[in-house]
């Protein structure tokens, strides 16, 4: 087999990984080089797969357990750790947001494989939090380190219009039947790279000891950074693709500009740590029980 090749896609975020037939058994030097490309690129992108929902399993728990699909929404019928990302289902996650930051611990890495593709549009984007938080000027930097924010899935995200259709109704109801109130550092350090990166995002309602408007005004001045152009990975799908991008520094938003086409794509997620702050301390739940979804290791 031929050596892996790393390319860059941009300079802050993304790479097109080459020479590794993921379908397959990965050796432990592999491994160790796949983990390396994620922590320094956060995002890789891997072409022309032969992967299934059970290979897709298998490639993810190279990196770690698997999580079940959701913790409140349905999985493929009969592979509860496959998530379907799928229009028909009003499942356009057309905000930006870091995976599950409800939960106490969150994914440490997302894959999304393609299985239907629309022939225009529906692109992934992709940021990088860790080159965010190096372009904060110090004063801005220096107040973030001391920020604290809950993250919760009881909200209108999905629902922005003033009119919500019955479909939309019944994906909120799913989405929020557990309320989920986690409170998360809003600059996490990496646990394997020691990058700090923004850890908010479209879950991030309010900062702790804030108000909700006063909450607002800083997560929208501190989002600004996260999707700078400059700091996005725009990922344009074609067929037999899987993605891969590490859930604890970045960011993500998939593009509703397909004209209601068919797009499905299949996620699987591989379970993370609870997040720490820079001062050492670990992020705390308020409300939910997501051990059915991710277990906390002891």
């Amino acid at each position: 087999m031929s050596p892996i090749e790393i390319q860059k896609v941009t300079a802050h975020i993304g790479a097109r990984v080459s020479g590794v037939d993921i379908d397959r058994p990965l050796g432990s030097d592999t491994v160790a080089a796949l983990r390396e490309a994620l922590n320094v690129h956060k995002a890789l992108v891997f072409d022309d797969v032969n992967l299934d929902d059970q290979s897709q399993q298998a490639f993810v728990r190279h990196f770690g357990d698997v999580t079940t699909a959701h913790p409140t929404v349905s999985s493929i019928a009969g592979t509860p750790n496959v998530l379907p990302v799928d229009s028909e289902r009003g499942r356009a996650a057309n905000h930006w947001h870091t995976d599950v930051t409800f939960v106490l611990n969150p994914p440490q890495a997302t894959t999304l494989r393609s299985i239907t593709i629309p022939p225009y549009g529906g692109e992934t984007l992709i940021a990088s939090s860790a080159a965010a938080y190096r372009q904060l000027p110090e004063p801005l930097r220096q107040l973030a380190d001391t920020l604290w924010a809950e993250h919760t899935n009881d909200y209108d995200y999905a629902v922005a219009d003033e009119e919500v259709d019955e479909q939309q109704a019944a994906n909120r109801a799913e989405f929020t039947a557990i309320k989920y109130r986690t409170v998360h550092p809003v600059v996490r350090v990496h646990p394997l790279t020691g990058e700090r990166g923004l850890y908010i995002g479209g879950f991030a309602q309010r900062i702790v000891g804030l108000s909700p408007g006063e909450s607002r005004k800083i997560l929208d001045l501190l989002q600004a950074y996260v999707t700078r152009p400059e700091n996005i990975l725009r990922h344009r799908w074609s067929e037999n693709q899987l993605v891969v991008f590490d859930n604890r520094i970045t960011q993500h938003y998939a593009i509703d500009n397909y004209d209601g086409l068919p797009r499905r794509l299949h996620r699987v997620t591989v379970a993370g740590d609870v997040p720490v702050g820079i001062e050492g301390k670990e992020s705390y739940s308020i409300e939910g029980d997501a051990s059915h979804y991710t277990p906390v290791a002891a």
